[in-house]
């Protein structure tokens, strides 16, 4: 996927001073910002899944538009940013979870291709210990390596036993970006701004929800629209700036 550019950490903290001083809340540090600012990126992100719970039962129910004003559509979109996947091996009789992972997709045996045919096989999924057990000892249901099966805690155990390297599809922790727009296990920090900053990870039209959910943590009393016109206005500055 191309490189793109994260909500700008800069941008987001002289919005919310200014709003904070407009408010009356007075002085936010920047230690205080930067940990709200981990922790907006983190509650946006999580509801992101909640959204599309959402937007699939507004399908379903036949009032999701379609094509490019679909809500669905908008939100895969934007967590596309954040899906990867990892090939791991077995390790001491378990297969360790990848270190940024967030929530699983799908995990399948590692397989090759041949003919243009891969020889990967889905395995299914399960969390339940019990439910594992009854799998195990079922003479109609016990998995095989055409049928496996994974059970995940905090690491993912996979049965049969015979398999050796799986690959996990995932959708990972949220980050930061540099200023290149290149993606870094640091998370969103505000130095100086400069281009040592780290900016947020989602992408930049997230600008207004994350200045609207850090002002709420620091408790700061806004209409929506304060926050969207504020983010608007200033991001048409920054970019006007850029082509000069």
């Amino acid at each position: 996927m191309a490189q793109a550019n994260g909500a700008s950490i800069s941008l987001v903290r002289d919005a919310l001073l200014n709003l904070a001083n407009k408010d009356q809340q007075g002085f936010v540090s920047d230690s205080e910002f930067n940990t709200f600012a981990q922790v907006a990126q983190l509650n946006i992100y999580n509801r992101l899944f909640d959204e599309i719970k959402d937007a699939k039962r507004l399908s379903r129910a036949g009032f999701n538009p379609t094509r490019d004003k679909s809500r669905m559509k908008r939100i895969e979109e934007d967590l596309s940013y954040f899906s990867g996947k990892s090939i791991v091996p077995k390790t001491d009789g378990l297969f360790n979870k990848p270190s940024d992972l967030s929530r699983i997709i799908s995990i399948s045996t590692k397989g090759n291709i041949m003919l243009d045919q891969s020889s990967k096989k889905p395995i299914e999924i399960c969390y339940d210990e019990e439910k594992i057990e009854r799998i195990l000892l079922s003479n109609l249901s016990a998995p095989t390596e055409d049928f496996p099966v994974a059970l995940v805690s905090d690491d993912i155990h996979i049965f049969p036993t015979s398999i050796k390297n799986i690959e996990v599809r995932y959708y990972k922790i949220p980050q930061g970006r540099l200023s290149t727009g290149e993606r870094t296990q640091s998370q969103p920090t505000y130095f100086d701004g400069t281009a040592s900053d780290v900016d947020f990870e989602l992408p930049e039209h997230y600008t207004s929800d994350l200045i609207y959910e850090i002002a709420r943590m620091v408790g700061i009393n806004l209409r929506d629209a304060d926050v969207s016109n504020y983010a608007s206005q200033e991001i048409a500055a920054n970019k006007q700036a850029e082509t000069y």
